[in-house]
């Protein structure tokens, strides 16, 4: 009798270890399954294949998001992801079918020199930033942002990277002002014309993305090769578009820039800044959207931080999406898988909060419910 007890209670205290087991295993997947909703990826491919991992991303990964080109950088070749109307039309609708949830399939549209669908692919031509700010004429821009947003909608994006309100304080900052993508050095042009941007992409379907906060106008050095320090030419100005565009409650999404300010933050760029994402966008501004950063490949970050520090100082920063392209020095199939893992560790370890990563989840989900 006392022998058959034993064995009863060792068989119950067995299938309790068990499910207590299982139960973890499931809570550990749910979690895994919300960080990858965090992540927006770039990978090569005109089309979506079994074999590809960028399928395995979306089919068993889950990823929330990802991120095309025309470019791809690492091999200098302008073959990416786009080359045609109807191939790229049918990539989005096959990454969409594999997705189990609904993804975000962004680009950078913002028109002249930084557009992805060029007309040598067979796209309609744009203008840029720079001259629809110079014409200031609300119907010229409204034709030209409808042109773009009918386009993205038609192709299947929902989420376009544009536009820029950077002022242009720095007419020869190379990747803003020299390249035509401000609207103007005026702060009222800037909103006017990015308010009918969003107006416009909304219209269609299209969420815009205001960027890069807290501006980026008054650099002299381009972030994508190294760091961009704008301690002595950044004034608050530069937050006036986005301050006036988010109590119009025009905004869903903002995108960060990895400018250096010291008077800011001593210590972090403003993709990895607390004290800029979280102290000046959400608590300042009373931005309650989706942050996304820029591009996470950037060698403003990447010369200078491991990848771990990067992801985690975002995350803990306050940012919702990490940009991950794939298209900066180099390239990696697995970036993915590595991502979750990296922030999965994290959590566990007690360096981020699981109600840190359900904030950015909640935030995202909400997002993908009002496409």
């Amino acid at each position: 009798m006392l022998t058959a007890c034993r064995l009863l209670l060792t068989a119950c205290c067995l299938l309790t270890v068990i499910a207590g087991g299982a139960q973890q295993a499931k809570e550990d997947a749910e979690l895994k399954h919300k960080i990858a909703q965090m992540l927006m990826i770039g990978f090569r491919g005109m089309e979506l294949k079994p074999d590809m991992p960028v399928y395995n991303d979306l089919k068993k990964l889950g990823i929330g998001g990802v991120i095309l080109f025309d470019y791809d950088v690492p091999s200098k070749s302008a073959k990416r992801n786009i080359s045609s109307p109807k191939q790229l039309k049918k990539l989005i609708a096959d990454m969409q079918a594999a997705a189990p949830l609904k993804l975000l399939v962004a680009i950078d549209q913002e028109g002249g020199k930084v557009s992805r669908l060029k007309a040598r692919y067979g796209f309609p031509p744009t203008v840029s930033a720079q001259y629809l700010g110079k014409m200031n004429n609300a119907d010229t821009t409204a034709k030209y942002a409808a042109a773009t947003a009918k386009t993205l909608s038609e192709l299947g994006f929902n989420l376009n990277f544009a536009p820029a309100v950077d002022l242009n304080v720095n007419p020869n900052c190379p990747i803003i002002g020299k390249i035509e993508r401000s609207f103007s050095a005026d702060a009222e042009v800037v909103v006017q014309q990015a308010a009918i941007w969003l107006e416009e992409q909304q219209k269609q379907g299209v969420m815009g993305c205001i960027k890069h906060f807290p501006g980026h106008g008054s650099s002299a050095a381009d972030t994508h090769l190294g760091i961009a320090d704008v301690t002595n030419t950044w004034t608050a100005q530069e937050l006036e578009p986005f301050r006036r565009l988010i109590v119009a409650g025009k905004v869903q999404v903002v995108m960060t820039s990895h400018v250096y300010n010291a008077k800011l933050d001593e210590d972090y760029p403003a993709t990895m800044s607390k004290k800029i994402i979280t102290g000046i966008l959400r608590e300042q501004l009373g931005f309650s959207g989706v942050v996304v950063t820029d591009d996470l490949a950037m060698s403003a970050l990447v010369d200078h931080y491991d990848f771990d520090e990067i992801l985690l100082k975002a995350i803990e920063a306050g940012a919702d999406i990490l940009c991950l392209s794939n298209n900066g020095k180099t390239y990696d199939d697995h970036i993915s898988k590595k991502a979750v893992n990296i922030i999965f560790k994290a959590v566990k370890q007690g360096k981020i909060t699981p109600e840190r990563i359900e904030e950015s989840y909640s935030r995202i989900m909400a997002l993908k419910a009002g496409l």
